[in-house]
């Protein structure tokens, strides 16, 4: 099992104190634009606690081994991972590490496994699969967020 639980797109756990993954409530009010998040390169971060938020980009950032997300880590790369998004909101279709990634028909757990000395996360550098969206894709996949406000 991961070492604290999938949840959705990344580690969602949630807490200012040391926290179980049991103490975390993640719910489809939980996510919102993804543009309303912080971004360390392509990836988008969210923390309740702001100094857990900061510490989490340096992590992310300096791309740290060996060291887990505090609980309540939000990583997201794209809107829609194992996620349904429209303008009414989020709907997680699925949690946990059996999670399936229907484009790729294969459990999230077994992309991610390669990155185990970095919570998880995948990145370039963390000894995942490449994924197939360059990063102008992946921008453009961020912009797009249907939760996002048009303007």
């Amino acid at each position: 099992m991961f070492k604290r639980s999938l949840l959705v797109v990344g580690f969602a756990l949630w807490t200012v104190s040391p926290a179980s993954p049991a103490d975390v409530s993640v719910s489809e009010q939980t996510f919102g634009c993804i543009l309303d998040w912080p971004q360390v390169r392509n990836t988008r971060i969210r923390h309740a606690d702001p100094q857990q938020l900061a510490e989490a980009m340096r992590i992310f950032r300096d791309s740290i081994p060996n060291v887990e997300y505090f609980v309540g880590t939000i990583l997201q790369l794209v809107p829609f991972e194992a996620m349904d998004i429209s303008a009414a909101g989020t709907k997680i279709r699925d949690r946990g590490d059996n999670v399936v990634n229907l484009s790729q028909n294969k459990t999230c757990l077994s992309c991610h496994q390669p990155a185990a000395s970095f919570d998880f996360v995948c990145e370039k550098g963390h000894g995942c699969a490449p994924i197939p969206f360059n990063d102008q894709a992946i921008n453009a996949l961020q912009q797009a967020d249907a939760r996002c406000a048009k303007q």
